[in-house]
């Protein structure tokens, strides 16, 4: 099996194999051709043995054939065939990996029956054992499968333990990158809360000071000929508007400069000056609340109060301001129904950007909470907009 090597250490085999041969040539030029092929094919088989541990241990096997087949002893160059097990242990496949340490046990009763057995009985060489009989021989097999077992398997189980720290490593590495990213992504998503909920405040307080505004400067405007005295007051609402709304800015453009949102939040006892603020603007609110009040925690009091200025900013906007607009709370202790009822403009559009932007930030806080919100026209073509919003601690 072959696998990606870099070509610095593809370089690096190739060197190093071939100083092994020039290390083994002197001592294969004394010997025969075939101890010169062996050594080709062992260094051959160390060029390749971390791009191919497959082809390594093939090749290793063919130089092993090829040297007994010669009935050559033991060379220097057969050093290799550690190199060889090694990385199969250490860069090969599964398969390749369970192969090599097959092959170094067959290696060594090859091993031991060739130089025991074979060798002596078809070459005129003394036995590798000087014990005589059929006992010298045993104890001399013996010897050299449990000689070259322990070599083989020593190498190949070396390159095991370095498979098993790198691969060690590498999991330590992969799990140290998933929890950057995951801390990433949560670090992300809480910036993207943060971002979303100025964004609503904003929203929130320029459209609504923008909208009381201009009721205000187009009443100011008709007003200015016959009653001097209306427009001056519109110029007078306006101005305390604008400073609230630039008041409110600059404190949201705190929030995005500091890490803390220590900036002041409107609460309930704040609806009295804004129902104030949307009259003035020439907004018939009539305001009733049912049942007595349960606390509400900071949070779900903005939710409230930030719905009730958005509904009552689009009736401003889009709705018939020649009709009254409700606006009532009943509380329970559960939580608090926010409802607010307008009678809808004929050329309002459903595709405004109030209604595109103002219903679903509105929606985000209610569900913030643990409550819900819907809108919509009802049977009699007025606009409906219903919120419910949980006590502290209590869900929907």
């Amino acid at each position: 099996m072959s696998t990606t090597l870099s070509r610095g250490r593809l370089t690096t085999d190739i060197v190093l194999a071939i100083l092994f041969g020039l290390v083994c040539l002197p001592f294969a030029l004394l010997g025969t051709p075939v101890d010169l092929v062996a050594l080709a094919l062992f260094t051959a088989a160390l060029a390749v043995r971390r791009l191919s541990p497959a082809w390594s241990l093939g090749i290793a096997w063919a130089a092993a054939i090829a040297q007994m087949a010669a009935l050559r002893d033991l060379q220097l160059y057969d050093a290799a065939v550690l190199g060889v097990l090694y990385s199969t242990a250490a860069h090969g496949g599964r398969l390749v990996k369970w192969l090599g340490l097959a092959s170094a046990g067959v290696g060594a009763l090859v091993a031991s029956l060739y130089l025991a057995l074979a060798k002596p009985l078809f070459d005129s060489g003394s036995p590798i054992t000087s014990q005589p009989g059929l006992a010298g021989v045993l104890f001399g097999l013996l010897f050299l499968f449990i000689s070259s077992v322990a070599v083989l398997v020593l190498a190949w189980t070396a390159g095991l333990l370095v498979r098993a720290v790198r691969d060690s490593r590498e999991i330590r590495r992969r799990e140290e990158v998933a929890t950057r990213e995951r801390e990433l992504a949560e670090y992300r998503y809480v910036v993207e809360q943060e971002r979303n909920r100025i964004a609503r405040d904003m929203h929130d307080v320029v459209a609504h000071s923008l909208a009381v505004v201009i009721a205000q400067a187009d009443g100011a405007r008709f007003a200015a000929a016959a009653k001097p005295e209306t427009a001056v007051e519109a110029l007078g609402t306006i101005a305390g508007v604008a400073r609230g709304a630039l008041g409110d800015v600059r404190l949201l453009l705190a929030e995005l400069r500091h890490a803390e949102g220590g900036a002041p939040q409107p609460v309930l006892d704040d609806l009295d000056e804004l129902l104030g603020q949307l009259r003035a603007a020439g907004l018939d609110v009539r305001f009733a609340e049912a049942g007595d009040r349960v606390a509400l925690g900071t949070g779900h009091q903005i939710a409230v109060y930030r719905i009730v200025q958005e509904g009552l900013t689009n009736a401003l906007r889009h709705g018939d301001t020649a009709q009254p607009v409700t606006v009532e709370l009943g509380w329970s202790e559960a939580g608090v129904r926010v409802e607010i009822v307008n009678a809808v403009r004929a050329d309002a559009s459903p595709e405004a950007s109030g209604f595109r932007h103002g219903i679903p930030g509105m929606r985000e806080r209610a569900q913030l909470t643990g409550g819900t919100l819907t809108a919509d026209v009802d049977g009699d073509g007025r606009f409906r907009l219903v919120a419910w919003i949980p006590a502290t601690g209590r869900t929907a």
